[in-house]
């Protein structure tokens, strides 16, 4: 049976596949569009299929504009901690045609693509001293 609606597909994935919650899958779409958006920019306005690597990038330049330092948290909360778990989500959505693919996408696209503790968290961790250093103390306030 053909789901009616977005909503309805989206409630039937989570049930078939719970490892990942509504969330992930809102994020997943909105991923895809700003994917979607810069490679047709960089097209000169050109829609072309969007490849599992290029989606990686798209999801990691998205994630860090729109959540910063909580993305890691974000996608830990919702059951993911590696880029092939974007798969399962991306391919979650192809089998229920919210998403398309060609012949040759597949889940293995998505392996190995970056790591997470790498990618989401080091980009906010505070400067280290230099040479061994200790940091100056910062000033009191008041």
């Amino acid at each position: 049976m053909q789901p009616r609606d977005l909503d309805e597909a989206l409630d039937l994935i989570v049930k078939q596949d719970p490892r990942f919650p509504r969330e992930a899958y809102d994020f997943m779409r909105e991923a895809v569009e700003f994917t979607q958006n810069a490679i047709r920019k960089a097209n000169k306005n050109q829609p072309r299929h969007v490849t599992g690597q290029e989606l990686l990038a798209g999801i990691r330049t998205f994630a860090l504009e729109q959540y910063g330092p909580m993305a890691l948290t974000l996608f830990h909360e919702w059951g993911i901690r590696r880029c092939e778990d974007f798969g399962e989500i991306v391919f979650n959505l192809v089998d229920h045609e919210i998403f398309s693919k060609t012949e040759t996408d597949s889940r293995q696209d998505f392996t190995g693509g970056y790591d997470f503790e790498e990618t989401f968290r080091k980009p906010f961790k505070p400067a280290r001293s230099v040479a061994g250093h200790p940091l100056p103390p910062r000033p009191r306030q008041g």
